[in-house]
């Protein structure tokens, strides 16, 4: 968060504005070919003139499914020749229950600061996560909106846009200790009962930051099945902030998984049990995804197939060389047996993003009809760029992507997408394939051009985020690089990964404001 210097740097900054505004000064040289110039922050210009920071809707409708139908063509023309707005990621611990149980919003006064400062500096918008925690904490169906009202009025009073992330895991271990959102009381408690409603994984440790897909379709939270929960909150949320919608809330992501992300939590980080490059582990041992792999079993005439996951697929912290399911061999991925049960598990994990997805389709479709203006439904997956350019990609395999060297998995998962007319977010964007030791065989880039290349086959968007928070000049211009792959396929949106102090230091502003005004110049 700012510090208190902040303030004396936005009244610095609207003051140095009105005086370059009055003197028609045009502060951005579009010309320069230097994405990061080498002037200190106190002489960087801060708006061009004209400049705005919301520029006219192309259309006056929800992008829904009418995108698919376009051509590849069509798609790459509507992206010549258009800036990518940057929003910034709240931070991790800006809300919050106190000890009363009251929903806050915390050290509201420095958020204020900060959110003027980003918006002087150009900043398009501000990503915001909506935690099922903390609206329908209390009770089933009690949705409590007012710290979000509070929110999102005071980020639209200073002139900033809205991307709402719909979360319906837990951030507790990646917040500080007391300080993270779990999932709803009334979740937990049931998962106190029934320890089931959580991903497991072949040792019975239980992953409790969101819920396991097993339980979609089984009425065990006070009658309502876990998917009519997510559906009736993004009912109620609709219903609260509909008219903020294509208007202020220009893109809305909806939660699939741990971390907002349509995957498994095969890789929990903040427990103990994995750390980087571990190829992690499968997840599917709560008795509901048990059951489901026993009945698919069956249907393929193998009942010896639905008893348990792999067994030969190592632990969490694994590298994949001397592992047998991740070689060649009778037991390996390319036998029948792994084959059926990676088709399985892949195939859960789409069948549960399309089910949510539909809904929310569905619920945002209505604002076609009503003529308000576009708004981006955006889906969000991991990125799994450690053991890439290996045979088997096991780190992708346990995350549920069925992503070898000889099948494509994301193409399923982009032409899912398109049926419901979503934009793909994926991370990574900072990355550079030569920070990675080779002996990891990671390939951030490769997995970013392969996400383009179905991205482009399946018509489909996508919007960009960092993975790790990166403010040198080399991470910044490599996200810029990959937002403007090529001026044809530019992205929807980068996100920034995320607000916190260190942004606002002198050495890191001074290249984070740059990039900003590189970045919402049209090209």
């Amino acid at each position: 968060m700012a510090c208190k210097c902040m303030e004396s740097c936005v009244v610095m900054m609207e003051g140095r504005n009105r005086m370059f505004m009055n003197n028609k000064t045009r502060l951005i040289n579009n010309n320069n070919k230097n994405i990061f110039p080498s002037s200190s922050f106190s002489t960087i210009p801060l708006f061009v003139k004209g400049w705005r920071s919301v520029p006219p809707p192309p259309t006056n409708c929800i992008l829904s499914m009418d995108v698919r139908e376009k051509s590849r063509s069509t798609l790459s023309e509507c992206s010549k020749h258009k800036r990518v707005p940057i929003y910034v990621m709240m931070p991790v611990d800006s809300v919050g229950i106190d000890t009363l149980g009251v929903p806050r919003i915390r050290k509201i006064k420095a958020l204020t600061i900060s959110l003027k400062a980003l918006k002087l500096a150009g900043v398009h918008g501000i990503a915001v996560e909506v935690w099922w925690g903390v609206v329908e904490g209390t009770s089933p169906m009690a949705y409590n909106w007012s710290l979000y009202e509070d929110l999102f009025n005071l980020i639209a009073d200073i002139g900033l846009k809205l991307q709402v992330a719909l979360s319906f895991h837990s951030n507790q271990h990646s917040s500080q200790p007391g300080r993270g959102v779990s999932l709803p009381q009334w979740i937990m408690e049931i998962g106190n009962i029934n320890k089931d409603i959580f991903y497991r994984d072949r040792n019975g440790n239980i992953n409790g930051d969101y819920l396991t897909l097993g339980v979609d379709h089984y009425p065990l939270f006070g009658g309502r099945t876990a998917l009519q929960c997510y559906e009736d909150f993004m009912f109620s949320f609709v219903d609260k902030f509909g008219s903020m919608i294509g208007t202020l809330i220009e893109e809305i992501s909806v939660g699939l998984g741990p971390c907002g992300e349509l995957r498994y939590p095969s890789h929990p980080f903040g427990d103990g049990r994995w750390q980087f490059p571990g190829i992690g582990e499968f997840q599917c041992y709560d008795k509901y995804m048990m059951e489901d792999l026993q009945r698919a079993a069956c249907q393929v005439g193998k009942p010896q197939w639905g008893n348990k996951g792999p067994q030969n697929a190592g632990g969490y912290n694994s590298i994949p060389f001397g592992i047998p399911f991740f070689e060649e061999g009778q037991e390996s991925f390319l036998s029948d047996y792994g084959q059926f049960f990676l088709e399985w598990y892949s195939g859960k994990l789409i069948g549960h993003a399309d089910a949510i997805l539909a809904k929310a389709a569905n619920l945002f479709e209505i604002y076609e009809a009503r003529e308000q203006q576009s708004v981006l439904l955006v889906a969000k997956i991991g990125t799994i760029y450690w053991w890439f350019q290996t045979m088997a990609h096991p780190a992708e395999l346990t995350a549920g992507y069925y992503n070898t060297s000889v099948r494509d998995g994301y193409d399923p998962l982009a032409s899912m997408l398109s049926r419901h007319g979503a934009t793909l977010q994926i991370a990574c964007f900072e990355m550079l394939d030569s920070e990675n030791p080779p002996k990891y065989f990671c390939s951030a880039g490769g997995l970013l051009q392969q996400i383009r290349s179905v991205s482009k086959k399946r018509v489909i968007h996508l919007t960009g985020r960092n993975s790790y928070e990166r403010f040198d000049k080399a991470g910044l211009r490599q996200i810029y690089t990959n937002c403007y792959h090529l001026p044809t396929e530019a992205v929807k949106s980068f996100t920034y990964f995320r607000m916190n102090d260190r942004i606002f230091r002198v050495e890191n502003w001074s290249n984070f404001v740059p990039f900003v005004r590189k970045m919402c110049t049209e090209m």
